[in-house]
């Protein structure tokens, strides 16, 4: 807004007073007196710019959807595209008689349960490690009492 917009605007505050909202004073009216009161200027407050979102039509199985995308995140976007197609093409091969919609549930499903073992190798991993350094520090610990 204009500084010529905001001299215009008034508010209405409890008790009858009303507040004329101007760049460098305002003005609170009570039921007997008027009282002017300074105030800063309103500092400059630049607004980020937001991610720009672009329409990106995928294809997947032969189907196209369109998905609106973070700019940036385009290349990600084609890269899981590119995955997941591959993924339910394959599907397709085995069981050409799915309907587009149970192959992408079929698709759904065994991506799941890949990300899932994933994730449990690397809870299993990660055990294997607590399990190493446990005993690796018994071994050091064995070692420099030997000593």
């Amino acid at each position: 807004m204009t500084d010529d917009h905001t001299k215009s605007l008034e508010k209405k505050l409890p008790n009858n007073q009303v507040q004329s909202n101007g760049p460098k004073s305002q003005k609170v009216m009570t039921n007997s007196s008027t009282t002017t009161v300074s105030a800063q200027p309103k500092p400059n407050v630049t607004k980020t710019a937001e991610p720009q979102i672009k329409k990106v039509d995928i294809v997947i199985a032969g189907v196209t959807y369109p998905i609106y995308c973070p700019v940036h995140e385009q290349e990600e976007l084609r890269s899981a595209v590119s995955y997941i197609n591959n993924y339910a093409l394959d599907l397709r091969k085995d069981a050409p008689s799915l309907s587009q919609e149970n192959l992408l549930v079929l698709c759904c499903l065994n991506l799941y349960e890949k990300i899932h073992a994933n994730q449990r190798d690397g809870e299993d991993r990660l055990q294997q490690d607590k399990q190493s350094e446990a005993l690796l520090n018994k071994i050091m610990k064995d070692a420099q009492s030997i000593l």
